[in-house]
């Protein structure tokens, strides 16, 4: 009989599992409400006894997989015996077929809850667990109610429990009016084949790979995750090289007017905050945000140490926990993992924050038209709200990359050094986005002679150096560079992951080491050769890099969408003309282009 599995967390929700990234990126797994019985788990065999998968977080301890002697005679409070329910969980199908495989293998039963049993087949060696069924006691019998194999087995998250992520944010309800509010303002009934509808659609096509993941069918959901994806690297980086065309005078036709819109926004986003209040759940990435930004406020270890119930979460740059600092000051904590409201309050911040930046850019780039245009898409964006209501730190990766794009925008001392700054910020909030500095870095340089290019480059890296050096002092009070590295890059990289087709598969390690390497080679080629020099081609740029960085790593997962969507939709919208403005694409190139008639505007442009 083996020892008593981890004490799970109290009420209504487990940690379905720390899915990290290597390399680039960093985690985000998920805290879920699950039924009962079922358990967030990754396998931790024992070499002389066998151990069921544990759990990677908590629930009650009523709850614990408690192991039981195989016998004939019911444990105390029990109807049914471990030999019966071994049994009954032997004759399901999907373990004969399991079972026929591994021959020798053999099964081990346990306590799940109240009136609920799991049973765990090993192999012969006790070395693997091959399948895991999940039993309900009815009267002197027992009835499966879950049965699972290969990856499903360790990664709970892989299950589709319902409301996982989110709650009832992918509810069908909720996700398809979305969908179709996110597409309508877009649409231009007049050009039915518009290129521009494609573009929107694929956005949306990730959709389809999320419905099978909530569903449980990680074959299916992971490789439909890449068409989509790959199409977008490829409209991004067309746009990041092509020129200004002269279609592009013509305004953004939209079907519904801005002030429309302008409605819209405050409609959605109140929407959207409602929701999180009442139904949002905080998985792993808030708890840890929350973890973190005590430690900094009490002067104890940024890195190591962190709870049971999220033993990995300081995977992150300095600057995520910091983010969170203000919201535990306002709304505290309790030390465990609770309603956390700091965290809640956070993602509501960070989700507010991004539409006014959509909002800030577009006006900077083509007037208010386009503003409100690019804040109504992060507000009907189905999965912007996704990453909402998971209270994932995820926006506040949208928030410091459009940051460090309007300051972009500013070709001034101050705009310069504001570039640096959010370039540093983002980068060590989660790590992908310090593959975007050589993008900021080299923004606008052609424009300028030799001596103002290394005044600009100089200026950029002391801006980036500094406050790097600043936002790390929490961490480095108490840890070295090597246990941060350690903490984070070093042990994502040595985890694998089955929501990437690298990890689903896990026989394609040389043509995911060619893709790595052209997502680093892309982001210097975009950083170093000409490219579309206005920000229009900045915001493409950085999204073909992040799309890149994202096609190559060991865990992908939908929450991570929000990082390129507002610099996509930037770099679709943004090459329309303001109709109150129809020379603005054409002020905005270098002055070797061609400077094409303004055409004229009809139909029902947005006013």
């Amino acid at each position: 009989m083996r020892p008593p599995a981890p004490v799970l967390r109290p009420s209504r929700a487990a940690l379905l599992g720390a899915c990290l990234l290597a390399g680039l990126q960093l985690p985000a797994a998920a805290l879920a409400a699950r039924p009962s019985g079922a358990h967030s788990s990754t396998s931790t065999p024992a070499a002389s006894t066998p151990a069921p998968s544990s759990p990677a977080t908590s629930t009650s301890s009523s709850e614990n997989p408690v192991g039981v002697v195989d016998s004939n005679t019911p444990p105390a409070g029990r109807d049914v015996s471990a030999n019966a329910v071994i049994a009954i969980a032997a004759a399901v199908p999907q373990v004969r077929a399991v079972r026929a495989r591994y021959p020798g293998s053999f099964g081990n039963a346990y306590l799940a809850g109240p009136f609920r049993w799991q049973v765990s087949f090993f192999t012969r060696d006790g070395e693997k667990e091959v399948s895991e069924v999940i039993l309900a006691e009815s009267g002197h019998s027992a009835h499966v109610l879950e049965h699972w194999s290969g990856f499903q087995i360790a990664w709970s998250m892989a299950r589709g429990y319902p409301g996982a992520f989110g709650r009832h944010a992918d509810a069908l309800y909720v996700w398809l009016p979305l969908c179709v509010l996110f597409l309508l303002p877009f649409l231009d009934l007049r050009r039915p084949l518009a290129l521009l509808h494609l573009d929107l659609l694929m956005l949306l096509a990730l959709s389809v790979s999320l419905a099978f993941f909530n569903h449980g069918h990680i074959d299916t959901s992971v490789p439909l995750a890449y068409p989509p994806l790959v199409y977008l690297l490829g409209r991004m980086l067309v746009l990041a090289w092509r020129r200004p065309r002269v279609s592009e005078q013509r305004p953004l036709r939209l079907l519904i007017p801005a002030p429309w819109l302008a409605l819209g926004v405050v409609f959605l986003m109140g929407f959207r905050i409602a929701l999180n209040v009442t139904d949002g759940n905080v998985i792993d990435v808030g708890y840890a945000g929350v973890i973190g930004a005590k430690r900094i406020v009490t002067g104890g270890a940024l890195y190591g140490g962190y709870p049971s119930d999220n033993e990995h979460g300081d995977t992150y740059g300095p600057v995520n926990y910091e983010a969170y600092v203000p919201f535990e000051q306002l709304f505290g904590w309790s030390g465990k993992w609770d309603d956390l409201p700091a965290a809640h309050a956070a993602a509501v911040v960070f989700d507010l924050l991004a539409a006014v930046l959509l909002f800030l850019l577009g006006r900077r780039v083509r007037g208010p038209s386009l503003g409100v245009a690019l804040a109504y898409a992060w507000a009907a964006y189905p999965f912007t709200l996704f990453a909402l209501n998971s209270d994932s730190n995820d926006a506040l990766v949208a928030v410091l990359v459009l940051a460090a794009l309007l300051a972009a925008a500013y070709e001034t001392t101050v705009g310069r050094a504001a570039r640096g700054v959010f370039s540093a910020l983002a980068g060590l909030t989660k790590f992908a986005p310090l593959a975007l500095a050589p993008l900021f870095a080299t923004q606008g340089l052609r424009a300028q002679s030799r001596a103002g290019r290394v005044r600009s480059l100089a200026l950029f890296c002391l801006a980036f150096a500094v406050t790097a050096a600043v936002v790390s002092i929490p961490a480095l009070r108490h840890d070295s560079l090597h246990e941060i590295y350690e903490r984070t890059i070093a042990y994502q990289a040595n985890r694998g992951s089955p929501f990437s087709i690298w990890g689903l598969y896990g026989a394609l390690s040389g043509l995911q080491q060619a893709v790595q390497i052209g997502a680093v080679a892309l982001a210097l080629a975009l950083a170093i050769l000409p490219r579309r020099p206005d920000l229009i081609g900045l915001g493409a740029s950085c999204a073909a890099v992040i799309i890149a960085a994202q096609l190559g790593i060991d865990h992908w997962f939908y929450l991570y969408i929000p990082w390129f969507f507002p610099l996509t939709m930037l770099a679709l919208l943004g090459r329309y003309a303001d109709p109150r403005r129809p020379d603005a694409v054409v002020a905005s190139a270098p002055a070797r282009w061609p400077r094409p008639a303004a055409a004229a505007s009809s139909g029902s442009p947005l006013p």
